[in-house]
């Protein structure tokens, strides 16, 4: 169990979440591939090639030289697209595709921690369009995901921040630095080997479905495994991770989810016109 609750005259605490496969049981980004598609982002070649990418993630076969050649082709796949379409798509089909596999385990783990008085803050491979509205769903207070660089409004294909590895631990240095987080006092939770760096940067690190090699690691230094096998649908939890985002949500995610919501809105506007000329 956690402690109870913070003791607010000590330095400021977080627990840092990896998202795929730590508290959603898939990768975040593959999983709106076939939206993509039937948005007309990718072709049918495309929409096989990430599911095949998504068994793989699963399959936990995916090791650092292949999470490196899938980033590469999305980077380059997502070369062109339109931003505010994929923010529309996923605002359009995020709870749907999403609420069915938050892991209960986790959705729990992060109502203790906020309960406790931590900030919750999701660190995430996958794009900021991706994560900051599934942060804004779990109820996070602070998002770190991957950027890609956006000219006249589509991707380029180049990446401004990679959050992988330790980038991820130089992140949450950063947000120690300028929230006045004491670092030996957070938790982290993560699936993969590659999250090594965000693990040993806190004091409290756990493992969640740990591959192969990230098991050893835990096994070796006697860190906690934990096993998280039970997607639930938020709709079916406790009211309390069915409200609205706590009010110290990261000025990104709070754009990120204020750009998803107008792009959602000015879609079905379009829609209803183009039905009424009909």
């Amino acid at each position: 169990m956690l402690s109870v609750v913070e003791n607010h005259s000590l330095p400021r605490t977080a627990a840092f979440f990896d998202l795929d496969k730590t508290v959603i049981a898939k990768s975040s980004t593959l999983t709106f591939s076939k939206s993509f598609y039937r948005g007309g982002l990718i072709n049918r070649r495309a929409a096989l090639r990430t599911a095949y990418a998504q068994f793989v993630f699963l399959a936990g076969r995916a090791d650092h030289e292949q999470m490196e050649r899938m980033r590469k082709y999305l980077s380059a796949l997502c070369r062109g697209w339109n931003v505010r379409q994929v923010k529309e798509i996923v605002a359009e089909t995020l709870h749907d595709l999403i609420d069915p596999i938050i892991y209960d385990e986790a959705a729990s783990l992060i109502e203790e921690h906020h309960t406790a008085g931590r900030d919750v803050v999701i660190v995430s491979t996958s794009g900021a369009e991706v994560v900051e509205p599934i942060g804004e769903l779990l109820g996070a207070d602070r998002v770190v995901a991957t950027r890609m660089v956006v000219e006249d409004g589509v991707f380029t294909g180049e990446v401004e921040y990679y959050a992988y590895g330790p980038t991820k631990a130089e992140a949450i240095a950063e947000l120690a630095e300028s929230e006045g987080y004491d670092l030996s006092r957070c938790y982290a939770y993560s699936d993969s080997v590659t999250d090594l760096p965000m693990l040993e940067a806190v004091g409290h690190p756990h493992t969640v479905n740990p591959d192969r090699a990230l098991r050893r690691e835990a096994a070796a230094r006697g860190w906690p495994v934990l096993s998280f096998n039970r997607p639930v649908r938020l709709k079916q939890r406790r009211p309390s991770l069915s409200m609205p985002p706590r009010p110290v949500l990261a000025v990104a995610a709070a754009v990120g989810a204020a750009a998803a919501t107008a792009g959602l809105l000015w879609y079905t506007n379009r829609r209803r016109a183009l039905y009424a000329r009909i």
